[in-house]
């Protein structure tokens, strides 16, 4: 059995740089992790890759000989990635074992795991080769500065979790770059009669239903919750793995290693 993380969220939410923090983890860990880059407008990468959408096909030839637009492009590339599911990919995952670990790094156009089928046959071929996958949401602390904002942000988030029907684990990405920490920790576990209460103080009134029901969804079915990762801390970065690995059963199928030992002899 193989795990997968598949690692989504907007564009600029920190999804290569949080790839490339998990790798330098792992290598200090001592761990064997293999990043694949799903993006084909990539250009650079900190870490290395085990896998690369450009070598099938990459934005910027799209672009010049159909004369497509950047996210016009993308999406060709994209389907043109699951019409090669079986030939491509199949032989690129052929070269990894059973165990392996992988983790993909998508783009970041958010009509890709809202709507567009192409991540979800994508994730449906890998689960056919035996692969545990869990989503990895990333989205931009930054981006949490107010009540809309946070409710846009865990609809997007819930509209990837009903597309993709996978495990999901939710990240505020960027907590090293926040400078008034205390106004995000009032978005991890906040209280639904406080975001109810701001989001009518930001809204008309008029959307007063709408938004009760919005809190309720978000509340009521717990479905959506964000964890914090300061890439500068190896707590913070080990334990959001944790997570992962506990929704995609890493290492769970271990054999337990039992330390052989003498019985101290009696003295009697």
């Amino acid at each position: 059995m193989g795990y997968a993380q598949l690692v989504i969220g907007p564009a600029g939410s920190g999804k290569s740089t949080y790839c490339s923090s998990l790798y330098r983890h792992c290598e200090t860990v001592r761990r064997t992790m293999h990043i694949v880059n799903l993006d084909p407008a990539a250009e650079n990468f900190d870490y290395p890759v085990a896998m690369d959408i450009r070598e099938l096909i990459s934005l910027e030839d799209v672009m010049e000989e159909l004369g497509l637009g950047p996210n016009g492009g993308l999406i060709y590339c994209m389907e043109h990635l699951e019409d090669n599911l079986d030939d491509w990919l199949a032989e690129e995952l052929d070269n990894y074992l059973d165990d392996d670990y992988l983790v993909f790094d998508c783009p970041g156009q958010i009509e890709l795991f809202t709507h567009v089928p192409v991540l979800r046959n994508f994730v449906d071929h890998l689960k056919s080769r035996n692969f545990n996958v869990c989503a990895v949401y990333l989205l931009d602390s930054q981006f949490i500065t107010d009540v809309t904002k946070f409710i846009s942000g865990c609809m997007a988030s819930l509209s990837a979790m009903v597309q993709l029907e996978l495990p999901h684990v939710n990240i505020l990405s960027k907590m090293d770059l926040v400078t008034n920490k205390k106004e995000i920790e009032d978005y991890l576990n906040p209280e639904s009669q406080f975001l109810l209460s701001e989001l009518n103080q930001h809204m008309a009134p008029q959307f007063a239903k709408l938004n009760k029901s919005l809190i309720e969804l978000v509340d009521e079915y717990s479905m959506v919750s964000f964890m914090p990762l300061d890439l500068r801390k190896e707590s913070s970065i080990r334990y959001v793995l944790s997570q992962i690995d506990n929704c995609i059963q890493w290492g769970e199928d271990a054999d337990v290693k039992i330390k052989d030992f003498d019985p101290e002899d009696d003295d009697e």
